[in-house]
Formats: C-alpha cells, structure tokens, sequence
C-alpha cells in the first residue's frame, strides 16, 4: 500500500510504498477514508510528542475515519506508532472502532474530533463541569479552544469567559456561546474573574498572571476552583507560588494521553460522536491527496481550517 512515511525526525513525511498491515488478534484492517493533519500529529511525527519512542521509520496519524470490511463508516483514534492513519489501511483493535453517526459527515469526524475531544475529556471528565457553573477557556482562539466554549455551554455552563489574542477570532466567539470575552495582550495576559473551572490552552505566563488573578477575585476562597491544563502554547513551565495553593481552594490537572484511562477515553470519543451533531461544531476544511503529504506538511490555513489527507482511492 502507499503512505505516509516519517524516516527521518526533522523533516516531513514522504509519499511512498509501505507494507501492508498485518493485524494481529482482535484487530480489523481498516480502509482510511480521511486522516486530520493537526499538532498532535505533527508532534508524533517529529518524535517530540510525550508518548514518542523513537521509532522509525513510521506512519504518523493519531485518528480518522474508515470503513471497515463490512463497510461500515468508523472513528478510529490513539493509534499507536509506527502504524498510524496517514495510509490507505491500517490495522485496528476492534475494540477502538466506533461507529459513526449518519449525521456526521467524514470530513467533520476526521478534522474536529481531536481539537472537540480535548475540551471534552477536560470539561466532562478532568473538570466534572456541573450545569450553571462559570467556565473560563484560557486560549479560546484555536481551533480547540473555540471548540471548549461551544461545549462547555452545550454541557449547561452558565457563563462562559473566553481569552485569548487574536482580535478576529475572538469577535467570532459570541456565536460559540461566549458570553464575554477578553483580549490578551503583552501587558495584559490576566484574566480576573470568579469563575468555577478554567480550561487553560496557554500555561506559561497567563496562567502563572490568572491564577493570581482568579485568587484576588473570589467571594469565597474557599470555593473549589477547578484548573484543567490541555496545551502549553505560552511555555512549558510555570512558577507557582506556594501561598496560592494556601489562600485559595484550587485543584490543578492535566487532561491528555496518560491522564485518563484507555476506557474512558473511547468512551469519551464514543460520547462526543453522538453528541456532535446537536453541538452546533463545525471546521472548515482544506482536502488534500496524500500523496501531497509535504506539501500539506507546509501549508499554512487560516486559523480554524483543519487539513485533511485523503488516500488516492478516495480522491
């Protein structure tokens, strides 16, 4: 078959012959309909995501949808290097496949999972996010931080606070279900406000400025303030006072690959799918063949538009 193929750490993936996948037990060889070139995927195949081993060469692709022998449409996602979707077929453990809904159409399975899936496991399962609270989206400017917004007021949010820098981006929000939003700037990365569970896209400096922002603003320090760490688009690290953890009642976490069970995580992407369709979420998309793989792996999109590879049987 053709795929895909990351030989080298560095430099993009080439369009070339690869073995056919040889499915082990319990495993079902699906056709790939479409695979989403987004960052998880980029990281893996840059051999710097926290999950990488090293090996190469390898197939990168996280998830996407196929079609299984029975022809029946499937989401497949936390495929497992080197065998990944980026390729007319892999092979699968039955048990990851999920059955897509008829409302969900291919191209918006294969690029919105994966920006919808983090706001998801952070907002249902890392946050327990209970009706009429007040979230904060920390980044709300991607693709995934749009996508914590619309749910987190499809999950009964009462206000929902969304932050971020991009000024275009963030006048599109109050369609999402922001009910405010805040431009951060280089002398403004806080945000100040009572809030019941933050979904933090940035870490780095606005999260070490919020923390201490949120803190003076609570009418009761004592309230269970939930942080939720997805991404680190603002820096690796943060210092972190010790007094804050002593003045203000906070649960920090993180919400990706290790921090939820292998189960609930299907379970999740089992949940989102069904939801989707009365979420209100869409991507725009830009389709590209596979074979054009290094081109795709170049190509800069307007912020919101996902990338998405499709196998030559399927142009």
């Amino acid at each position: 078959m053709f795929a895909a193929v990351v030989t080298e750490f560095g430099k993009p993936p080439t369009y070339q012959e690869f073995p056919d996948p040889q499915p082990r037990p319990g495993e079902v060889v699906v056709e790939v309909l479409a695979a989403g070139l987004h960052r998880r995927v980029r990281s893996g195949a840059a051999g710097s995501h926290y999950t990488s081993d090293g090996t190469l060469p390898l197939v990168p692709g996280f998830d996407g949808v196929g079609r299984t022998p029975d022809g029946a449409r499937v989401f497949i996602s936390g495929l497992d290097a080197p065998n990944g979707s980026m390729a007319e077929r892999v092979a699968v453990p039955a048990d990851r496949l999920i059955p897509l809904p008829d409302a969900v159409p291919d191209d918006q399975a294969a690029a919105l999972m994966n920006p919808a899936m983090s706001a998801w496991v952070a907002l249902t399962q890392r946050a327990a996010l209970r009706p009429h609270e007040t979230v904060l989206v920390l980044g709300a400017t991607g693709s995934a931080g749009q996508s914590a917004v619309r749910l987190a007021k499809h999950l009964g949010a009462a206000k929902v606070i969304a932050a971020g820098r991009n000024p275009q981006a963030l006048a599109a929000l109050p369609e999402l279900g922001a009910d405010e939003v805040v431009t951060l700037t280089a002398d403004a990365l806080a945000v100040a406000a009572d809030v019941d569970v933050v979904v933090d896209y940035l870490w780095g400096p606005p999260a070490e400025l919020t923390l201490a922002a949120i803190g003076g603003a609570r009418a009761d320090h004592a309230h269970r303030l939930r942080w939720v760490h997805v991404g680190a688009m603002a820096g690796p690290t943060i210092t972190l006072p010790a007094a804050a953890l002593r003045k203000t009642n906070i649960d920090i976490s993180g919400s990706g690959q290790g921090s939820v069970s292998a189960e609930d995580l299907h379970e999740a992407h089992r949940q989102l799918l069904q939801a989707l369709p009365d979420t209100g979420l869409r991507i725009d998309t830009l389709t590209m063949p596979l074979s054009d793989v290094e081109h795709a792996w170049s190509r800069e999109t307007p912020t919101g538009t996902r990338i998405l590879l499709i196998p030559a049987q399927q142009r």
